[in-house]
């Protein structure tokens, strides 16, 4: 898989305040990735240095294979970016403001714009500024989408958007998807990045914490196993015995004995020690991504 994000030591401080740590990844040719933190994690920042928006103190990039802050107008036509913040106080029509960024950036196809319009439920010729914050964050969708670029960097692409558009959005992410291109997200919206991302940072206090697909997130976090088995004198003392498994609770009812417990990581060897007992029920409950993700920021991570 090429790397169409590429960092090496990247990072970013405004004199004593680290924005950034030194922060290392790749991102693949075709990937969407996402981004997770609370406010002040970084994620914007990582961005805005991807899109020379501002300079590292330190490291470096390499984006779509060049030097942001070499690439130019260029390298950035071949960039569809929707901020976090997006401020459009324009008196021009949205029809008007669009063909004025599609001049900028790039060739976009003849339709292409009224298309993402009558997707997104945009009227285009509605004045921009008199528009509604969620119809201003279609605007600003549609201008990122356009021209087909082949990196999108959205930042809360979602925010002030109904459900129904928000929905229309992951579509157009997997549609991007399926065309090659490269998605790089950031969303508070944990369903969101769970429904589109192959993998995803989570950033904390300018710190990655951790990297990997979605199932490789839940299975570095503690799950709950809760089994029914015939009842043995040994059965406790060989789970005590097991590495990453707390919270053995075993309550004997007749010729059975129900058990709950905590696993962390791999249940390859508590599955293997059950084995050896007469297994009569096993639930494994997965954990939900929004735990895992607040037991990394509470440094509960293996």
């Amino acid at each position: 898989m090429t790397g169409a994000v590429v960092t090496n030591a990247l990072s970013k401080r405004y004199g004593a305040n680290t924005a950034l740590a030194p922060l290392t990844l790749s991102v693949g040719a075709g990937e969407v990735f996402g981004l997770i933190g609370p406010n002040g994690a970084g994620k914007t920042t990582f961005m805005r240095l991807l899109l020379d928006i501002i300079r590292p103190t330190g490291g470096s990039a390499r984006v779509l294979g060049e030097d942001p802050r070499r690439g130019g107008a260029p390298l950035r036509r071949r960039v569809g970016y929707l901020p976090g913040e997006l401020r459009l106080e324009s008196r021009a029509r949205a029809g008007e403001l669009l063909e004025h960024y599609a001049r900028i950036s790039g060739p976009v196809r003849p339709g292409a714009t009224e298309r993402l319009a009558e997707r997104l439920q945009l009227d285009l010729g509605q004045q921009v500024g008199k528009l509604s914050k969620g119809n201003k964050q279609k605007v600003g969708l549609v201008q990122a989408f356009m021209h087909q670029p082949e990196l999108l960097v959205l930042d809360e692409p979602t925010s002030g958007l109904d459900p129904l558009v928000q929905k229309e959005f992951l579509a157009l992410v997997r549609e991007a998807k399926a065309a090659g291109q490269t998605v790089i997200l950031s969303s508070h919206v944990l369903s969101e990045i769970e429904a589109a991302a192959d993998r995803v940072a989570v950033l904390h206090n300018g710190e990655l914490v951790r990297v990997g697909t979605l199932s490789e997130l839940r299975a570095s976090q503690r799950r709950r196993l809760r089994a029914t088995v015939a009842a043995s004198t040994m059965l406790e003392g060989a789970l005590n015995k097991l590495e990453r498994v707390s919270a053995v609770s075993v309550v004997e009812r007749g010729a059975e004995a129900q058990l709950s417990l905590l696993v962390e990581g791999d249940v390859d060897a508590l599955v293997k020690t059950l084995a050896r007992f007469e297994v009569r029920d096993l639930l494994i409950e997965e954990p939900e991504l929004e735990d895992t993700v607040i037991g990394f920021y509470r440094g509960e991570s293996s």
